[in-house]
């Protein structure tokens, strides 16, 4: 399995708590990387960056998790580390009506996941913990974590842009 780096605000942390379990039990390395208590008052920057510093400085061989009210605030942290690509997810944007990239039906509302890592190379993903179910939440991370980053030369050009 994988290496997992996780972290959330105070906005995530029962979600967090409820991913680190799930991501153990389906046998992945987990390193919770805060905070331990819940604490409403706490600053995200402070939280998330030893998030993304630690899967920067993995170098392609551990992903991340970080969690927050609408997780964009902490993909913003995350991406000013060189060599993050955090993802937002908030949900499935129910009632919107959907369609990948080749203009078809959507498979479901975790598309926007699957792209993230097949065309983004996505090595962070950003949950919006305000905005989810604990069960979407966990679908949302198996999708991020089973999901490969594209060989097509196209989408290996583009990432070697950033």
């Amino acid at each position: 399995m994988r290496k997992i780096y996780i972290s959330s605000d105070h906005a995530g942390f029962a979600l967090k708590q409820v991913l680190v379990e799930h991501l153990k039990t389906l046998g992945h390395d987990v390193e919770d990387l805060g905070p331990s208590s819940y604490e409403p008052e706490d600053d995200y920057p402070l939280l998330i960056t030893p998030c993304a510093e630690a899967v920067a400085s993995s170098q392609g061989v551990a992903l991340g998790i970080i969690i927050g009210s609408s997780g964009q605030g902490e993909a913003m942290v995350a991406n000013r580390m060189p060599g993050i690509r955090a993802a937002v997810f908030y949900g499935e944007g129910k009632g919107l009506e959907t369609v990948d990239v080749s203009g078809k039906p959507a498979q479901d509302g975790l598309d926007i996941v699957r792209l993230a890592r097949m065309h983004n190379a996505a090595n962070i993903l950003s949950l919006g913990a305000r905005f989810m179910s604990e069960d979407l939440a966990k679908k949302a991370v198996e999708t991020f974590l089973s999901t490969a980053f594209s060989t097509e030369e196209r989408h290996q050009r583009r990432i070697a842009e950033f």
